[in-house]
């Protein structure tokens, strides 16, 4: 049993459908490995600080939230608020279940 209806499932494959996304995907695996830099608290715990991903990208902020927003409502990362400050992880459940649906339907 899956988690979204087919036009879900467009939406997901839409996000993939990005350098830019999938290098943040990516990033996201060992944040230790690309964000050990953070100051604000360990990004394996509470996520990688917004700020620091748009740097890595090379774009501005906006954009990377934007990108960011997608891959949210997507279900593919998680977000953590602290205070103003916006912390990304992977939703390694949603990731799964899109796997497994794609798996299954191709």
């Amino acid at each position: 049993m899956y988690l979204f209806p087919m036009s879900d499932r467009i939406e997901q494959t839409k996000a993939l459908a990005s350098e830019a996304r999938m290098k943040v995907l990516d990033w996201l695996k060992e944040p230790l490995r690309h964000f050990s830099h953070q100051e604000t608290g360990d990004p394996a715990e509470i996520g990688v600080c917004v700020t620091l991903i748009a740097d890595k990208l090379g774009m501005s902020q906006p954009t990377v939230s934007r990108h960011l927003e997608l891959l949210r409502r997507a279900d593919l990362v998680e977000v953590n608020r602290i205070g103003r400050w916006s912390f990304f992880s992977r939703n390694e459940a949603g990731l799964s279940d899109y796997r497994n649906w794609l798996h299954d339907n191709l």
